[in-house]
């Protein structure tokens, strides 16, 4: 680690006398944010990008990786020792975060005042509670290759790795110096830094297959230590078939141990590669779970809080002894079933102050308890009620680690070894830390993926309407399937508006793109729609003036729009279509479907476009099928194929509605491949028979009002309907006297609809619609629309070509 030394030292090589010497080193440190937190004097001579310059930027753009070096380039290609030092693939999988794990390596780097630097590399990731995320030390090889030049020396590799902490000489001084390297670090801080440092490995260099150097900072001189020279003549020397000397035979604690170090970074290496498969929280729990049973522990109990359990948003404050932790995995080599019973998967269940489980939760650091005591095991057993738990604890080493993401404890893993198996120790504390901290993220990741998914399902589910099954002269069906690769939330909609005359508006639309922002223009232009379709607007003309409202909106606002008028009383279909795909009527005669030939349009949001409308004479017992183009097109394959098994499968025979958008369904989205979303809205168009009508013309005399009573009531008796009688007859007297009070010229038509409900409209032609006033005891006028509000199951007004149209529902006897 340099301080901007000017020396120009390289190491000093010599066959015989063993190898030293300093190299100085680049400094790089990295936030959380992947941005650069602290820049060296030497970063500055090696990458050309000042202090200034660099402190605030992405890591990424400062350090942009080019790729391996070629293999026709002088030195040793990456590739070539990439196998050598295990420790991960390149830099840039470390400067982005995909690396949990220390890696060394060598790239070629962009800088601003030269082609490519050839560059070695060591990467350490720091955990703890500070901002920064990532350490990067980097040296020049062209300093060796200078040598290799300048000296004859050759060498046959030049690659970087690790050495165990024992081997460096100046710890105590890297310990004491990396503040004044670190300005911007706390004592504390720096020390954390060290620590992980010398855990990990500090920097080695191997120049040749029999000589490695230590990279030490500018203040100390790197030298090969005793311990690795006997090593290596050990190693020569079994490689001969010689007895190894006993003082070369001493150094083998400190290989077992070098070699203890490596396994344990495989191990989290390869950990690291079986857990977060999948972003569903529950598998992840599994994963990590199996990941460390047997290899790493014999029994691991994973323990998550609860509005993680639940997908919530992120859990707020510190855990206390009210914080309730689901166990939600468990997994042993003990025998099958014997946990079962005492510590079952999904018991909810707080802890006490005085566990270690509570200590680790509270402070976020891992908790080690050599051996359980009877003691300890009579504490922990004390909070499971009539389960005795101290035989399965009790003797066996325990290590409680941390699940944290963002300093914030999601949860803790209870790893428990067999009495008679090693106890875990201080590397293990540090092996489970990381392990946990990987788990950690990966858990945090399919949490916000679940927590995410259930909003966008919240948000499209509250988008959706909830049509009911029946309308006047039809009944409805309708399936909502999300796009199955771009996310829960999409622009895809389908609706169903009530209006005069016992008509039903459809409507089925698609707004292009998907995420929220499609999701948000979906819900305007179908607030849009609904608002349009009660003013009673033609087809054509609802098209044409919601492509103005989506150009007024933006851009960016493009949809398609199939929108429907069914007159269960005329039996007729009125359509017009804003680029979207055509819908299918299915005869209920003879069972033939067919795609309804309309005038296309263009889609919403274009503009500048005419929209015209169609009508279709349709029979009671026909079913209109409508859908958004996710359900028949297809990657690959001609959207003709899609709407060809639309048709074969919508002709179908089913015993109901709901049964056959179910066997479109299952005809359509079994193919595999679908992405985008789907809405299908299917509705079997009953009809009103002529019989279920009484219509009345009244002239615009208030006499008449009399006369709409007892017409009203004389038919009501012959539907069979007496026992509605006085209600309606009351309403209608109201409406009838303020339709002829209002009125200008045409009379006022008078009609009763018998269906599921029995709808009374009164038209006239005073544009006008009536208000429901508040009660004034004092007027002489306004009670009439507060009766009607009273005694009808639903009442409104709208607003027709010729005037307007005043209706109320009364609940009808099932016949």
């Amino acid at each position: 680690m340099d301080q901007g030394s000017e020396r120009d030292t390289h190491p000093g090589l010599g066959a015989g006398d063993g190898v030293s010497g300093r190299i100085p080193l680049a400094v790089v440190v990295v936030d959380r944010d992947g941005d650069v937190s602290h820049w060296s004097t030497g970063a500055r001579r090696l990458f050309g990008a000042a202090k200034e310059e660099a402190i605030g930027r992405s890591v990424l753009d400062l350090l942009p990786v080019s790729g391996a070096l070629p293999e026709d380039d002088e030195i040793t290609p990456y590739g070539a020792y990439a196998a050598y030092d295990g420790l991960g693939p390149d830099l840039e999988s470390s400067l982005d975060g995909r690396l949990n794990f220390p890696a060394a390596g060598r790239a070629r780097l962009t800088v601003s005042d030269r082609d490519r630097a050839d560059v070695l590399w060591w990467a350490y990731p720091l955990v703890g509670p500070g901002n920064e995320r990532l350490l990067v030390l980097a040296a020049d090889a062209e300093r060796l290759r200078r040598a290799e030049r300048d000296e004859g020396i050759a060498f046959e590799r030049i690659a970087p790795g690790f050495a165990l902490h024992t081997d460096f000489p100046g710890a105590e001084e890297l310990a004491r110096r990396l503040p004044e390297i670190l300005p911007s670090m706390s004592v504390d801080e720096s020390a954390r830094i060290v620590a992980q440092v010398l855990e990990l490995g500090y920097p080695i260099l191997e120049f040749s297959q029999n000589d490695r150097v230590p990279v030490t900072p500018d203040w100390g001189v790197a030298r090969r230590t005793e311990r690795m020279a006997r090593r290596e003549r050990a190693a020569h020397a079994a490689a001969q078939g010689l007895p190894v000397p006993a003082e070369l035979a001493d150094d083998e604690g400190e290989d077992l141990e070098y070699a203890a170090v490596r396994e344990r970074l495989e191990f989290l290496t390869e950990v690291s590669g079986r857990i977060g498969t999948s972003l569903d929280l529950s598998r992840t729990i599994v994963e990590v779970s199996r990941a460390v049973v047997p290899r790493f522990t014999d029994v691991a109990g994973t323990y998550l809080r609860e509005q993680v359990v639940a997908g919530e948003g992120f859990p707020d404050g510190v855990p206390d002894t009210t914080t309730m932790w689901h166990r939600v995995a468990l997994e042993h080599t003990d025998e099958p079933g014997r946990w079962d019973d005492v510590v079952p998967v999904g018991e909810a269940m707080p802890f006490p102050a005085h566990t270690p489980f509570f200590q680790c939760m509270t402070t976020g650091e891992p908790v080690l308890v050599p051996r359980i005591s009877v003691e300890m095991g009579h504490a922990i057993a004390s909070q499971f009620e009539k389960r005795d738990i101290r035989p399965l604890i009790t003797g066996r080493s325990m290590l409680v680690v941390p699940l944290k993401a963002r300093n914030v404890v999601l949860g803790f893993m209870i790893l428990l070894r067999h009495p008679e198996r090693e106890m875990f120790n201080d590397m293990d504390r540090v092996t489970g830390a990381e392990l946990a901290a990987r788990a950690g993220l990966v858990l945090d990741n399919a949490r916000m993926y679940t927590y995410q998914e259930s909003v966008a399902e919240t948000l499209q589910d509250s988008m959706l309407p909830h049509i009911p099954p029946r309308m006047a002269g039809c009944d409805i069906a309708t399936r909502y399937l999300p796009g199955t690769l771009l996310g829960r939330v999409g622009g895809d909609w389908f609706d169903s508006v009530k209006l005069p005359g016992a008509r039903t508006a459809l409507v089925v639309g698609d707004v292009m793109g998907h995420g929220l922002n499609s999701a948000a223009m979906m819900g305007q232009l179908r607030t849009a729609v609904q608002t349009m379709a009660a003013l009673d607007l033609p087809p054509a003309q609802l098209l044409r003036n919601l492509d103005d409202l989506a150009q007024r909106l933006g851009d960016g606002y493009l949809a398609t729009c199939l929108y429907a008028v069914y007159d269960p009383i005329e039996s007729e279909l009125h359509l017009a279509n804003a680029g979207h795909i055509p819908p299918v009527l299915v005869r209920a005669v003879d069972g033939r479907s067919e795609l309804l030939d309309l005038p296309t349009g263009a889609p919403i949001g274009v503009g500048g476009v005419a929209f015209e409308s169609l009508r279709v004479h349709v029979e009671p017992g026909d079913r209109l099928v409508m859908c958004t183009d996710g359900l028949v097109e297809m990657r690959g394959e001609d959207i003709g194929v899609g709407l060809a098994t639309l048709c074969e499968s919508a002709a179908h025979p089913a015993a109901s509605m709901d049964d056959a958008c179910d066997t479109i369904i299952r005809a359509l989205n079994t193919r595999g491949g679908r992405k985008d979303d789907v809405a299908l809205l299917m509705a079997r168009l009953n009809g009103i028979e002529p019989e279920d009508v009484a219509e009345w013309r009244l002239a615009l005399d208030p006499a008449e009002v009399r006369r709409a009573r007892a017409v009203v009531r004389e038919q009501l008796h012959d539907w069979g309907l007496a026992r509605l009688a006085d209600p309606a007859e009351l309403m209608v007297s109201e409406l009838v006297t303020n339709a002829v009070r209002h009125s200008h010229s045409r009379p006022v038509q008078l009609r009763l609809i018998r269906g599921e409900t029995l709808l009374c409209e009164v038209d006239d032609d005073d544009h006008t619609l009536p208000t429901l006033l508040g009660v004034d005891t004092a007027a002489e006028t306004g009670r009439g629309l507060r009766v009607v509000s009273t005694l009808a199951r639903e009442w409104g007004t709208s607003r027709t070509a010729a005037g307007k149209t005043v209706w109320f529902e009364l609940t009808a006897p099932r016949r």
